[in-house]
């Protein structure tokens, strides 16, 4: 299942949620907002309007934030999200 997240660079929400799938061994692309502006407006439908970093997608499923993946996690949810 391939994972995209979008960042930038001086977020820790963004740091700390890229901690949490990289200790769980997922692979992700990440797409920095600040570096590439244009990928913003993408990233805006893409997440219904959400405007702040990170927006997390598991395939086409949007997750949500950094608060969101935790909350998954925590859950037990996002191990069976990632395998699916």
């Amino acid at each position: 299942m391939s994972v995209e997240i979008y960042t930038s660079p001086l977020c820790g929400f963004c740091h700390a949620a890229k901690r949490l799938l990289t200790q769980k061994g997922v692979s992700f692309t990440e797409i920095d907002v600040w570096s590439e502006p244009e990928k913003r407006t993408e990233m805006l439908q893409r997440a219904k309007g959400r405007h702040t970093v990170p927006q997390i997608f598991v395939g086409e499923t949007h997750v949500g934030g950094c608060d969101d993946l935790y909350a998954l996690e925590r859950a037990g949810k996002l191990d069976n999200l990632i395998a699916a």
